[in-house]
């Protein structure tokens, strides 16, 4: 083992290497590179609450930057595919509904852009992803095996190639099903599947079935709140980043030998109304399923999971969104009167920790009111592209700076 401190400040990065088997260990024990925390700071908005529709958004599922900055935007309400100029101008729409050239019917979260300009968006409902130029017009349909949505991103590698999220298992249980990402080099001609990292942990569940009067078996299966996960996420620099968050570390699963991030941190209490809350809302949607479901997992924790979720930056970066402790605010879109309706009270701030590619800490990131992870932000370490909804709900597209972060020193 070995220390590693940067600098004499006292708030310096310090850190201890390890080396199991063939895995390199960066534990971050005190400290990070920036020497402070970074905020979020909007440098281009896209969106309004009223005004010409290509700046009014229903339902953003994806987003995505081109080369020179251009920025493209799904939205599933209309639907819509635009791009806008880089400093938020609206320029053009791609496509239409439907189910010829260039058009989609349901794209999900896949959205991404190749290095000469062309735009992928993903489409299960036709079981495709359609190709268009940087113009807008349709180039070509790469077929994939569709009826699978998924909000995650759709990754592009260091060498164009484009990752496609299907069901290894479509005929299984849903309880039992394995995806896994079809790689598509740039022409088009499908590569190799590769199998998302999967281990024999078992997640803490909750189960709801219920057999119609036809013979048919519906049934909903949903994560315990505030429980562990396990993830596997792949970066842009061709690997998997896999992590449970059981403990606060996750792994770079790289070709020159896996890189084990780890970091101390201390455990957030779930608040004991934010427990009631979830509680309730998790039994409200597994009713929908089964109108007489009774609580049949496990309890839902007291501390929460050091992290939330990874995000691999398109820079090699890896942005870790931190669990926080529970704020409690009125909810005015609470309707006492719907016997349905339950208020949404509890919130949870989003922040993450930033890492680089070797390991190291560069600290942490808050972020401001209403910034959504959902569509999956794209992440830099100069800068965050994300959705964000004010207090009326209206929705935006925002270019935030990260600001605040020293810059790393020389060593």
């Amino acid at each position: 083992c070995s220390a590693d401190g940067r600098g004499s400040r006292p708030d310096a990065w310090e850190a201890v290497y390890d080396t199991i088997g063939d895995t390199l260990v960066v534990r971050t024990v005190s400290g990070s590179v920036w020497g402070d925390t970074a905020r979020l700071v909007p440098e281009v908005s896209i969106g309004m609450f009223d005004g010409p529709e290509e700046y009014l958004f229903g339902q953003v599922v994806s987003l995505a930057r081109g080369p020179h900055g251009s920025i493209y935007v799904m939205d599933q309400q209309v639907p819509a595919l635009r791009v806008y100029t880089p400093d938020g101008t609206y320029r053009a729409t791609f496509g239409r509904q439907g189910e010829g050239p260039g058009e989609y019917k349901r794209p999900d979260g896949g959205l991404n852009v190749l290095s000469d300009g062309r735009v992928l968006l993903r489409d299960p409902a036709n079981a495709r992803i359609q190709v268009y130029s940087s113009e807008g017009d349709p180039l070509d349909t790469w077929r994939i095996r569709g009826n699978f949505n998924t909000s995650r991103r759709m990754i592009v590698d260091r060498r164009d190639r484009a990752y496609a999220l299907i069901l290894l298992d479509p005929e299984a249980d849903v309880r039992d099903w394995t995806t896994g990402l079809v790689q598509i080099h740039p022409d088009g001609t499908p590569g190799d599947t590769l199998q998302i990292p999967d281990t024999p942990w078992e997640p803490a569940q909750i189960v709801a079935s219920h057999e119609s009067e036809g013979g048919g078996t519906s049934m909903s299966v949903n994560s315990v709140p505030f429980s562990p996960t396990e993830m596997a996420v792949l970066s842009p620099e061709g690997y998997f980043i896999h992590a449970i968050s059981t403990e606060y570390a996750f792994t770079l699963l790289r070709s020159q030998g896996p890189l084990r991030i780890e970091k101390a941190f201390t455990p957030v209490q779930v608040a004991s109304g934010e427990r009631a809350e979830e509680e309730a809302f998790a039994t409200r949607n597994m009713r929908y399923t089964d109108p007489s479901w009774r609580w049949n997992g496990p309890a839902i924790p007291s501390v929460k999971p050091p992290f939330r979720s990874i995000h691999p930056g398109e820079d090699g970066t890896v942005w870790v969104q931190t669990s926080q402790p529970g704020v409690k605010r009125e909810d005015p879109g609470y309707d006492p009167t719907d016997p349905r309706a339950l208020p949404d009270e509890w919130k949870e701030p989003v922040a993450f920790d930033v890492f680089d590619e070797e390991g190291r800490y560069l600290g942490p990131v808050t972020t401001p009111e209403g910034f959504s992870t959902y569509p999956e932000p794209i992440f830099t370490r100069e800068w965050v592209l994300a959705t964000v909804r004010d207090a009326y709900g209206v929705q935006t597209v925002v270019k935030f700076r990260v600001d605040g972060g020293r810059p790393d020193s020389p060593e």
